[in-house]
């Protein structure tokens, strides 16, 4: 297959210029690195620009706690600017709960898996979303999702599909029945077109929210779905939340120095000796599939195996595929621990080091890096174990040798791909949303 005119610019940088900068590390480590990234597909990334009504009609949504049940919880409340898009603990805490981040409490249940970061989801490179895939991109066109031929028509992006669903959720957004005020909670389950409706009629009670979506859409809020509001939600995801101005991508462009001499170590090890690039490639640093690499099992669990959170194989009903979990993108990484599908890892340095030796980690495992209330619900069980290791995947079976120095170059490298505008997303906060609800908690 021959090279992608992109990549091969980048790459034929890196080639170019192997011989003209020599660092302690010898002359002919980027010439190295061009090698190993020409393997890896890796190619510079980009996101689209939505317009810009649209990204203010769904910033407007994103924050507004109208679309739960309770009136008590916004998208951002688990996608927070000032939690670099996630909400900084290991997993979400729902309905029921108050406060943002690490300081939200009360009487929520924990939401299964960990709340994702958002950076350059709008990227078009992407094909499926949720740790367990359940919405994805056919083949054919249209998206596979939960609500099979009820979803709508006009949903534009994977992105949009999956803004469709949190709101479905009764844990995360939605609520249980016979809470009073919320009658988006005695809806039955799966009848998603009357959650949908139920949301716009809240919306078309509002008459900002007329305003806005004409705006957006050409079209009255009385006139349109809920996929119109998820359409907006994700065309202000992809335009605030794209953030690739990294130096690796610097690097990418043909500027050595971008990088320094350990992160280029670290480069040499990612993209080589430790395997990463196995899963961690292309423009997203993802492959978009699904692996098992022995994360511990902790939290309520989800799926049919009682207190286990069994992953893809609840969507695919596959033995095969239980404990198996979408590889993440990377961009932006050490800002959105903790990390893996339940945020297991508390710090970076610890999820690179689990690589080392996953049956080790997995068996060793420390709760005490978890919140106290989450420390109980950890599987440090062999029955467990033995059923994790049943689909360990081959990729990550075997013990790397690399010593804690090799871990340090390779997290140096991994805070590389750090945007520095990333680092404060505060101005991203409306003072207000149209439904005059709160916006600070």
């Amino acid at each position: 297959m021959p090279i992608p005119a992109r990549r091969s610019h980048a790459v034929l940088l890196l080639l170019l210029a192997g011989c003209a900068g020599e660092s302690k590390n010898g002359p002919d480590i980027d010439a190295q690195l061009a090698d190993l990234l020409n393997k890896a597909n890796v190619t510079p990334l980009s996101v689209p620009t939505p317009p810009a009504a649209q990204v203010t009609l769904g910033q407007a949504l994103m924050f507004d706690k109208i679309l739960s049940g309770n009136r008590n919880m916004s998208c951002a409340t688990c996608h927070h600017p000032l939690f670099k898009t996630g909400d900084g603990i290991p997993l979400s805490i729902g309905q029921g709960a108050t406060g943002l981040g690490p300081a939200r409490g009360g009487p929520g249940a924990f939401i299964p898996r960990h709340a994702p970061d958002l950076f350059n989801r709008g990227a078009p490179q992407w094909a499926l979303l949720f740790w367990d895939g359940r919405v994805a991109v056919k083949a054919g066109g249209g998206f596979t999702t939960p609500a099979g031929a009820n979803l709508p028509a006009g949903v534009a992006s994977v992105l949009a599909a999956q803004a469709m669903f949190p709101v479905e959720s009764r844990d995360e957004m939605r609520g249980v029945p016979g809470q009073a005020g919320n009658e988006l909670g005695e809806i039955g389950d799966g009848n998603f077109p009357a959650v949908w409706d139920g949301i716009m009629q809240r919306l078309r009670a509002i008459p900002r929210y007329d305003t806005l979506f004409q705006a957006a859409f050409g079209q009255s809020v009385n006139a349109v779905g809920f996929e119109h509001a998820a359409n907006a939600i994700a065309a202000f995801q992809t335009a605030a939340f794209a953030r690739y101005n990294t130096p690796y991508d610097a690097y990418l462009a043909g500027d050595h120095s971008a990088l320094t001499d350990q992160q280029k170590r670290g480069a040499l090890l990612f993209f080589g000796k430790a395997n990463c690039a196995k899963c961690h490639l292309g423009p997203l640093l993802s492959d978009q599939k699904f692996h098992n690499i022995a994360v511990p099992q902790l939290g309520p669990g989800r799926g049919p195996v009682p207190n286990l959170d069994v992953g893809r194989a609840e969507q695919t009903g596959l033995a095969g595929d239980r404990f198996l979990f979408r590889t993440p993108p990377l961009r932006n990484v050490a800002l959105s621990g903790p990390y893996f599908h339940n945020g297991a890892f508390a710090t970076l340095q610890g999820a690179v080091k689990h690589y080392v030796n996953v049956t080790r980690s997995l068996q060793t495992y420390d709760p005490s890096q978890l919140p106290p209330l989450l420390q109980p619900s950890v599987k440090n069980d062999p029955a467990v174990w033995a059923q994790v290791l049943a689909t360990l995947d081959p990729i990550v079976a075997d013990t790397l040798t690399i010593q804690d120095a090799g871990v340090a170059d390779i997290v140096a490298f991994l805070q590389s791909l750090t945007d520095p505008s990333a680092q404060d997303l505060s101005s991203l906060i409306p003072v207000s949303v149209p439904s005059g609800l709160p916006v600070g908690d």
